[in-house]
């Protein structure tokens, strides 16, 4: 029933002022003493929340003087009562009695003030302060004597509180109640009918106090009379009404004012004493009054408390009647008290994309202090954040400009609250504000292009060079990663060369690489981290090859020949000086790894020939005579400069004769190597057994080897082993190295895997050349012909087709 009759009390009001989508206020009514878990109201459904953005927003509730009697149950979105709320403790006689809330949510941040005003249940009775009042009348006292009694108390407010006195019996006395200006009622018992001491000299009476609730509740105080002998002039004040002005820091002891009142009776009846009355507030602990009227500061003053005081004295003579007056006490404010700053909710993070206006913090500050004691807010210089004043006593600090994470990563925010009294008092808080990261910032090399240099012939996964890239993001932002860009070269992936390290840039080489094949290369290499969406950048990376001495030169002429001896024919009328032949040799590396030079290794005669040093001229360095023998053979050394050099050998034969048939019977049993003899021994079986076969199946052979020529024709094509260069007519040496200062006409054939393949070369016109192939009759009469074909006088163009020209 009781539960019941409380919900029935509860008053349902919101008024709800929208300042703005984040501000908000809502008022709720309810009577004291409701038990712990009573409704008061649905706040979700009052300010138009949905129950899920109470628990994402982690609302909380935030007080003023931090008593918790109100709870949030976030899951019902409902205000509940946390304890026990006594209306009398919490706020006395002060009315309307109201708790102030305030609400806020966070991400993003919204503030709501929530007010609960708290009703008064007639809970207390009246009271006395003292359970008798004893008073000793004169029997002279007139019709009409007035006698104060005490007020009673009553901590309920309203129809709860003190309604109304009854004095009984009334046979001699009757009361009489007066309001007064702050709302009480000033009790007096009037004297109606004469007292008699003879008849009776104690009278009893009984003063009882109701309230006007229900129920009605009610207290009592006796009033014991004692008759006395005739005393017939009452005290009377000088002023009904005093006024004093103090201020709030007056020290105890400050004289306030003086009261006086003056009895007309003589002796003990005309003496006056006085006293303070007050019983329903501290008046009686703060204000004091002596024997001589003089009103004193006893306590400490607070203007935050209150701002003024009704003193009630009171003066006595020794007959028991009695007058009274009031002091009024106007107290004065002084700048006594610091601002309050209270962080009601703050963020510690903020991203740097964050647009201006975001709130970062909401603070409220309170100045007890009145007037031009009143407080005003900034916060420190040189930083992106402003305050902005909500509402009364609420600010927020929001973003001023847009951030950059990577100017600042942390602020610290300091809030001075100053008030504008003499001299000014102010407070400071400071706010640590971090600063989150966003993938704002691509990497960036430390060059806009790299160039890095490696020697041929390298071990496959070398490290060539390392590229660099910074990123001025934070963290997983500015994690980078290399990436080797799709691209070819000569038709090739370049990730058949290069490969790169996605964590630390550095480029290694995927295989071994030849100058000779591949000189420089580049490529493009992707720098991107880690953020999301990512960023990146490219740089171009170039690779140069270095060469090294790894090839041996390579003698184009004289060919070397496996089955039949070539021989230059030098005639014994040749001069000094005369040019036997020229060794051709190129080199396929560069620079001084390709410069080459001629030397003379073993000779017949050494005293007959000279090898030239740059260009490889054989010549005759004395006359030739009759003695010099026929057979000359001539050991050519060439080598390049590189470190270390490299080297090839070229045997070159030369006849010293006048006529082929002096020649023939010399050259028939030149000697061969050993090798050579082997090869010859080899071919004479084989051609032997072929011989034989084609005997037999001569039509077979005859196709066999049609089909035969005709494969060797294609291999030429597509053999896949290295091929020595073919130099096309009137090679010239353009390297400038050296090797060949003059122009000659060449014509090379060779197969690509035999070594004993003819040759059909050029020679000077001025020489000779003897080809001798001892397994063989035909191989003079070739010579023979070949001769009579050079020595016909009208030949010119074919003699031209073999020039040298010098």
């Amino acid at each position: 029933m009781w539960d019941r009759t409380m919900r029935r009390q509860v008053l349902l009001f919101i008024s709800i002022f929208s300042l703005s989508s984040a501000f908000g206020q809502v008022t709720y009514s309810v009577p004291e003493e409701m038990t712990k878990g009573s409704l008061v109201g649905n706040i979700a459904q009052d300010l138009g929340l949905d129950v899920k953005r109470l628990r994402s927003g982690k609302a909380r509730i935030y007080t003023e003087d931090n008593a918790e009697y109100i709870e949030l149950n976030k899951d019902r979105g409902v205000l509940l009562v946390k304890e026990r709320i006594d209306r009398e403790a919490l706020c006395g006689q002060t009315t309307p009695c109201a708790l102030h809330l305030q609400i806020t949510l966070e991400d993003p941040i919204e503030f709501y003030t929530v007010t609960v005003e708290i009703s008064d249940i007639n809970d207390n009775a009246p009271s006395f302060k003292k359970d008798e009042m004893k008073f000793r009348i004169s029997e002279s006292a007139v019709i009409g004597a007035k006698f104060v009694l005490e007020r009673a108390m009553d901590l309920d407010v309203g129809v709860n509180g003190l309604q109304s006195y009854t004095l009984k019996p009334t046979d001699n006395f009757h009361l009489k109640l007066q309001n007064q200006q702050d709302g009480s009622k000033k009790v007096e018992m009037v004297l109606q009918k004469h007292l008699d001491r003879e008849a009776q000299q104690h009278l009893s009476l009984t003063l009882t106090a109701t309230d006007g609730g229900e129920p009605q509740l009610s207290g009592t105080m006796k009033v014991e009379i004692s008759v006395l002998d005739a005393n017939d002039n009452a005290p009377v004040f000088t002023q009904e009404v005093y006024k004093a002005v103090i201020m709030e820091t007056a020290p105890i002891g400050t004289i306030l004012n003086t009261v006086s009142a003056v009895d007309a009776d003589e002796g003990s009846n005309g003496k006056v004493s006085y006293s303070i009355t007050n019983t329903l507030d501290d008046v009686p602990v703060l204000f004091k009054v002596d024997e001589n009227g003089l009103v004193s500061l006893t306590g400490n003053l607070d203007y935050e408390k209150a701002q003024h005081y009704e003193i009630h004295v009171q003066a006595s003579d020794d007959g028991g009647l009695t007058d009274s007056c009031k002091i009024i006490v106007e107290v004065t404010d002084t700048n006594d008290n610091n601002p309050s700053i209270n962080v009601m909710s703050k963020t510690n993070s903020i991203s740097e994309n964050a647009r201006p206006g975001t709130v970062v913090t909401i603070f409220n500050v309170q100045d007890p202090d009145s007037g031009e004691n009143g407080k005003v807010c900034n916060i420190n210089n040189e930083i992106p954040f402003k305050i902005l004043n909500t509402m009364n006593g609420f600010y927020s600090i929001v973003t001023e400009v847009a951030l950059d994470r990577e100017t600042a990563s942390e602020y610290n925010i300091t809030v001075t609250c100053s008030d504008e009294g003499v001299p000014s008092l102010s407070s400071t808080v400071t706010l640590t504000l971090q600063i989150s990261d966003v993938n704002d910032n691509a990497p960036v090399f430390e060059r806009s292009s790299y160039e890095a240099y490696i020697v041929e012939n390298n071990t496959p996964g070398l490290s060539i060079f390392t590229v660099k890239a910074r990123d001025a993001d934070w963290k997983q932002n500015a994690r980078v990663s290399y990436i080797l860009e799709d691209s070819s070269v000569n038709g090739v992936p370049v990730s058949s060369y290069v490969s790169v390290s996605a964590d630390s840039g550095v480029i290694h080489a995927v295989r071994s690489l030849d100058y000779e094949q591949i000189k420089d290369f580049q490529f493009r290499v992707k720098a991107q981290d880690g953020g999301s969406p990512p960023l990146s950048s490219n740089v171009t990376v170039k690779i140069l090859v270095q060469d090294q001495n790894d090839n041996p030169p390579q003698v184009l002429y004289p060919v070397q020949t496996g089955g039949s001896v070539v021989a230059e024919m030098v005639p014994r009328s040749a001069d000094v000086g005369y040019l036997v032949t020229k060794v051709v040799a190129v080199d396929v590396d560069s620079g001084q790894n390709a410069w080459l030079s001629y030397k003379l290794q073993k000779a017949t005669d050494r005293a007959l020939f000279e090898v030239g040093l740059q260009n490889g001229e054989i010549r005759t360095v004395r006359q030739v005579t009759d003695k010099d023998a026929v057979k000359q053979r001539l050991s050519v050394i060439v080598e390049d400069n590189g470190q270390p050099s490299r080297s090839a050998t070229v045997i070159v034969n030369v006849a010293v004769a006048d006529s082929f048939p002096e020649v023939l019977s010399e050259f028939t049993d030149f000697p061969h190597d050993k090798e050579y003899n082997d090869n010859l021994t080899f071919y004479l079986v084989l051609a032997l057994a072929v011989v034989s076969f084609l005997f037999i199946t001569s039509l077979v052979v005859i196709i066999s080897v049609k089909i035969y020529r005709w494969r060797q024709s294609r291999v030429l094509y597509q053999s896949n082993l290295p091929v020595i260069p073919y130099y096309p007519p009137r090679y010239s040496d353009t390297l400038g190295t050296g090797t060949l200062q003059h122009v000659y006409n060449y014509e090379v054939c060779r197969t690509t895997d035999s070594r004993k393949s003819d040759c059909k070369f050029g020679r000077a016109g001025s020489q000779n050349v003897l080809i001798m192939d001892p397994s063989s009759t035909g191989t003079m009469q070739r010579i023979q012909s070949e001769k009579s074909i050079l020595d016909e006088p009208d030949s010119p163009a074919k003699l031209a087709s073999i020039q040298e020209e010098v």
